[in-house]
């Protein structure tokens, strides 16, 4: 077999930036670090808060605060209450709107290109990395809220603010599968964030772009002028996982919140694919 003819056996596009590399890059970066840490300290923090609180008189109602003692279950989903609206934002925010973005600040995106990794397969590895970062935040936080949970007030059952109870094992598990169908409910702000990331060379500014339009979304959601429209908010059904917490769940609201966090998602993230596809690096 000539030269010519020869199959080339070095260069394979499918094995540049293995995500198992990716992944050791990321996980050893500070901010990784600082955000896992702040979300697995989010539960003990709160504990800390409610032991240094006095209790209040008896309003005579029950919410969410009040019952957030009565057991690890409760606690835990308390803290997911307090920290889907913006903390969890933030860090999937994070994750994905830092992924290009840094490395075009860095100088070192046009080295990766040059490697040479395609662009598609850059963008796609960095991707299921900062997929899998996010979501193992967001399931560390109720894992930790659990435990500390537990040995904080019990293992008790859940009691929801209408007065009914699922028991620890079936609670834990709506506890889980709520914080499940947030990082889907989050995934529209990876799509923006990313669209962010490949558009700008200042991390900072597709983090923040996608954590603005995330609180615009949940300030639009509020004026109920709207009526219909705020049907259509990527935040709509950001808290649609509370139906988790009746003994017969109603997946209505939550197969709309999946379905419509995806579609955003999906057009985010064709429209990154697209625009780092035609971008000049020239960082």
């Amino acid at each position: 077999m000539s030269a010519a003819t020869t199959p080339t056996t070095g260069y394979r596009p499918e094995r540049t930036l293995p995500v198992r590399v990716e992944l050791v890059r990321q996980l050893k970066r500070r901010r990784t670090q600082v955000a896992f840490a702040l979300v697995a300290l989010l539960p003990v923090i709160l504990w800390a808060a409610f032991q240094l609180s006095s209790d209040g008189p008896p309003t005579g109602s029950l919410n969410l605060v009040d019952l957030a003692k009565g057991s690890a279950t409760n606690f835990s989903v308390f803290a997911l209450f307090a920290s889907a609206g913006f903390l969890l934002v933030v860090v999937v925010a994070l994750f994905f709107g830092d992924t290009v973005a840094a490395e075009a600040s860095w100088s070192s995106l046009r080295y990766l290109l040059a490697a040479p990794i395609p662009r598609a397969r850059l963008l796609r590895q960095k991707a299921v990395v900062a997929a899998l970062l996010s979501l193992a935040a967001l399931l560390l936080l109720p894992v930790v809220a659990l435990i500390v949970g537990s040995l904080a007030y019990g293992t008790g059952d859940l009691v929801s603010p209408t007065g009914e109870s699922l028991g620890f094992a079936t609670a834990a598990g709506r506890v889980l599968l709520g914080a499940l169908y947030i990082a889907v409910n989050l995934s529209w702000v990876a799509g923006l964030a990313i669209l962010l990331s490949v558009s700008t060379d200042a991390p900072l500014g597709a983090v923040g772009g996608a954590v603005m339009a995330s609180i615009v979304s949940q300030i639009l959601d509020q004026i109920t002028a709207l009526d219909n429209l705020r049907n259509y908010l990527p935040t709509h059904y950001g808290t649609a996982w509370s139906a988790l917490l009746s003994q017969q769940v109603d997946w209505g609201d939550m197969t709309r919140g999946v379905f419509s966090a995806i579609t955003y998602a999906a057009v985010f993230g064709a429209l990154a694919a697209w625009r780092f596809s035609r971008k000049d690096i020239t960082s």
